[in-house]
């Protein structure tokens, strides 16, 4: 009788025994689940590279944090984890997803102002945590009109700030000193605030620096003689400050700036006649200074068409040397110690619209005919001995 010899498995798990069919079918099934994890990992990339860094939401909520705004409620919106949409104020680079617009503004005809029927308050400090957003290119906090505390040491160390514009708060203390470091800063704005000190010398290496505005502050000390050094700004604008020391000549050095106010100050000495020399200059204010000696005659004959040299302790007399290049919008030289006749050449100038020779010592006929024909006697009141139309007659 014949056996038949058994084959026994090796001691394998049964589970574990799958058929060819089966191994082809479950190929399909990873194959499936594999896409559909790669499809949702992707897209959970995406949203977090669509992100700002969580590093500069921390810095912005610890910038909120250090301000307080009880009406309008502009930072309910910051809330979620991308402070790149629907924060209001804060715009991000589209490529980059970093922070790199703060702009917040007090005064605007957004709709949220528009609701509340009021402008901004604020009150609070800037905090530094501003300055970890490395990447900023323009930090607006403009006319919230009670936010104090100083301007933060570190806003030099943010290497792509273009815009710092913190016009109409409370803020004190001077400008950083190292601001200078900012090559790419365009516009200063720190107007309307209590800033005291002097003008640091490093504001000379903005080279990019296109629009300053220093106004109404507490800033003391001279002009620093090299601001020459900022060939691209446009205006300057330091009046109602307690400035003092000489005009730099090298202010001539700067061609394109076309508005020049150094009013309400305590400037000295003589005005520099390299001023009526310059390209583009149309408006010029040093009234309310301690300003002395002649009026350059370069200023009669120049582009400038607002000129304001009232209430200084300039003398001597009027420059006699008006012509077709004259073209004032207003001209004036009230309260000063300016001596001699009305210059005759005036009837020379292309155009005289307001003028202000009064509170001088100036003496002699007022000249006829244009533009003398159109001007009030408040233009010429208290002088020494001036008659003819419109005062009395000689």
């Amino acid at each position: 009788m014949l056996k038949t010899q058994s084959t026994s498995l090796p001691n394998v798990n049964p589970k574990l025994i799958v058929s060819d069919q089966a191994k082809t079918n479950m190929g399909g099934c990873v194959s499936f689940y594999t896409a559909q994890l790669l499809l949702i990992f992707l897209a959970v990339s995406s949203s977090v590279v669509n992100c700002c860094p969580p590093s500069e939401r921390a810095a912005l909520l610890a910038f909120k944090a250090a301000l307080h705004e009880p009406y309008l409620g502009i930072f309910n919106s910051w809330t979620g984890n991308d402070c790149c949409h629907n924060w209001y104020g804060v715009s991000c680079d589209q490529e980059t997803h970093r922070v790199a617009d703060i702009n917040l503004r007090g005064e605007s005809e957004d709709p949220i102002f528009q609701r509340a029927h009021r402008t901004g308050y604020m009150t609070g400090y800037i905090s530094p945590a501003v300055c970890k957003l490395t990447r900023l290119s323009s930090l607006t906090l403009a006319d919230w009109k009670g936010i104090t505390g100083e301007i933060p040491r570190c806003i030099s160390s943010i290497p792509f700030l273009r815009i710092l514009d913190l016009i109409g708060n409370k803020l004190s203390g001077d400008i950083p000193r190292d601001i200078g470091r900012l090559h790419r800063l365009a516009v200063l704005n720190i107007a309307d605030n209590n800033i005291s000190g002097a003008i640091p010398p490093s504001i000379a290496n903005l080279s990019s620096l296109m629009h300053l505005d220093l106004r109404n502050n507490r800033i003391s000390g001279p002009i620093p003689g090299s601001v020459g050094r900022l060939r691209m700004m446009s205006r300057a604008l330091l009046s109602r400050n307690q400035i003092s020391g000489t005009i730099p000549s090298s202010i001539s050095m700067i061609y394109r700036l076309a508005d020049l106010d150094l009013s309400m100050n305590q400037i000295s000495g003589m005005i520099p006649a390299s001023l009526g020399k310059m390209a583009v200059l149309a408006t010029l204010n040093l009234d309310f200074n301690k300003l002395s000696g002649p009026i350059p005659a370069s200023l009669m004959n120049s582009g400038i068409s607002n000129l304001n040299l009232s209430r200084n302790m300039l003398e001597g007399k009027i420059p006699d040397v008006f012509g077709p290049r004259s073209y004032f919008t207003a001209i004036d030289l009230a309260y000063n110690k300016l001596s001699g006749s009305i210059p005759r050449t005036l009837s020379a100038a292309s155009y005289i619209g307001h003028l202000d020779f009064s509170h001088n010592y100036l003496c002699g006929r007022i000249p006829d005919g244009s533009p003398f024909d159109h001007l009030e006697a408040s233009s010429f009141a208290y002088n020494k001995c001036l008659c003819g139309k419109p005062l009395r007659a000689c």
